[in-house]
């Protein structure tokens, strides 16, 4: 009997281990797969991000494969990651996110799309750090540009807080997400740090050393992007000249800290 019950509980223990490596390995995927997302992306400079819009980026979320399918009413649903700028210029470790969005009219069909968020304040990132962040409602949103010299935007879009891009069928495009929602993928993080108590706001301020390899890679990535960018207005000619304002941005302190070390940026390009 003893040796029944000793068996049961080490195929527990077997199974717990095993669920938690699948969990590891699926985080470990999602974020090669955004990394994937996000070279691709940056690798055309015809048909990428601005980098007078990457140069001002507080945030940059990517979700790999998000999924529309629809018949009558359509849902879209995907998980990715979200990188923050730090006050040095560098960029955090990756916190998991997870997209979800309906829309009406009669549809029908699905397809797979690589979306990529590049947040311009930090008020969209502390919606989602502190439950949902509505795209639209929350913080506006606009489909954005594409071109390394585009000089071409409109009025929704300069004062865009959020700037939405799109990969379907290998075409890059902006994109339009109005009233989709982006959440915090609690679980996902645990799962990734090895910690249950792993907050956004500690991952956003933690040691590129706790992160897996695979966080590194997708951090470099955009780094490589990122650190020739100057940060002031006024990058190239072509890009719109920006107006003031007292936006503030940068670090994500932990809850009940004073935040001091706010940097004033124009969030516009």
């Amino acid at each position: 009997m003893k040796s029944i019950h000793f068996l049961a509980a080490f195929l527990a223990l077997a199974l717990a281990f095993t669920s938690t490596s699948e969990a590891a390995t699926r985080e470990e995927k999602r974020v090669a797969d955004a990394a994937d997302v996000l070279d691709q992306f940056l690798r055309i400079p015809e048909s990428s991000i601005p980098p007078s819009l990457l140069s001002r980026a507080y945030a940059v979320a990517v979700v790999p494969n998000v999924v529309k399918a629809a018949f009558g009413l359509g849902a879209r649903h995907g998980k990715g990651v979200l990188v923050v700028r730090q006050d040095d210029n560098s960029w955090s470790n990756p916190a998991f996110v997870a997209l979800t969005g309906g829309s009406f009219g009669w549809q029908v069909g699905a397809q797979s799309t690589d979306i990529i968020l590049v947040f311009k304040t930090r008020k969209g990132v502390e919606g989602i750090a502190n439950g949902k962040l509505t795209l639209g409602a929350d913080a506006s949103i606009a489909a954005g540009p594409v071109g390394r010299h585009t000089g071409v935007a409109t009025d929704l879009v300069l004062k865009a807080e959020v700037v939405s891009y799109s990969r379907s069928r290998g075409l890059f495009a902006g994109i339009a997400l109005e009233g989709a929602g982006v959440t915090m993928d609690r679980k996902a993080n645990a799962a990734f740090y090895s910690s249950p108590s792993m907050t956004p706001e500690k991952i956003f301020v933690s040691s590129p050393n706790i992160a897996p390899d695979v966080a590194n890679t997708f951090v470099q990535i955009l780094t490589a992007q990122t650190s020739r960018l100057p940060t002031a207005p006024g990058m190239q000619a072509g890009t719109m000249e920006p107006e003031e304002s007292s936006v503030r941005t940068y670090g994500m302190p932990e809850p009940g800290e004073s935040d001091n070390n706010d940097t004033e940026y124009d969030p516009n390009y």
